[in-house]
């Protein structure tokens, strides 16, 4: 029988891939845009951090002190859209804007 691996060690090395972080990071988003549950928004952020280097490698990246991205990415972060836009830089990505999509209304 093969030996499993614990359940954090398996999703950091997930994460380590960029498309499978970019992944992540789409479903964070678009359940987001359902729920509006920050704290998940950030732990999928803080996750692929610590899976790309950790938050001290991040700190050092964006120019932002350890305990600012500490307190960024916590349950109750609440990150300027300037300290966003760092980290995701940081983590290879970049803020967009892209269209809602709406049903066709009725003529």
């Amino acid at each position: 029988m093969k030996a499993s691996i614990p359940f954090e060690k398996h999703h950091l090395e997930f994460l380590r891939d960029p498309e499978r972080a970019q992944a992540y990071l789409e479903v964070a988003l678009e359940e987001y845009a359902a729920d509006h549950n920050t704290s998940a928004l950030l732990l999928a952020l803080k996750d692929i951090a610590v899976a790309q280097g950790g938050l001290g490698k991040l700190a050092q990246q964006t120019n932002l002190n350890r305990a600012h991205i500490y307190k960024a990415l916590s349950r109750e972060g609440n990150p300027r859209i300037d300290t966003l836009e760092k980290i995701l830089n940081s983590l290879g990505f970049r803020l967009s804007i892209e269209p809602l999509v709406r049903e066709k209304q009725k003529a």
